[in-house]
């Protein structure tokens, strides 16, 4: 029984390189900060803008937000420090929520009893994989 286990191992360890490996991030956020910082993504879907978030990134650490392919060539990304700062923001406005979020529309945020957002719009140049560095904001 037990050379059994052995070679059951073994034809498992040799036949590992074979073996599908899980897909890599398609879009990752880097967080370039000296803080703690929460992301929210927003994207075009179906005929309507989806956001979601939060995203926790520590110091010098990278957070996969979306594990697929990229079909759209626009994503929209808003971050805040863990005290509330504003870390990127754009000019493209979406809701977001305190807790963790899915979010059809963009509009009425504040009617909905959400929070309106100013997102940062990523364009990745049709690209299947992109990874967004976010940098500490200037003083």
């Amino acid at each position: 029984m037990q050379r059994k286990l052995i070679r059951l191992v073994a034809c498992a360890v040799g036949l590992s390189p074979f073996l599908p490996i899980r897909a890599e991030a398609q879009f990752a956020v880097c967080n370039q900060t000296f803080d703690v910082i929460n992301v929210a993504l927003g994207a075009y879907e179906r005929r309507a803008f989806n956001t979601s978030g939060w995203w926790t990134i520590g110091p010098n650490q990278c957070a996969n937000v979306i594990d697929e392919t990229l079909t759209a060539r626009y994503f929209y990304v808003f971050a805040k420090d863990v005290f509330g700062r504003e870390v990127l923001t754009g000019a493209t406005p979406m809701c977001v929520a305190p807790d963790r979020f899915e979010i059809r529309g963009e509009g009425d945020c504040l009617v909905r009893g959400l929070i309106e957002a100013r997102f940062h719009e990523v364009d990745t140049r049709k690209s299947e994989r992109w990874t967004l560095f976010i940098y500490p904001p200037p003083n």
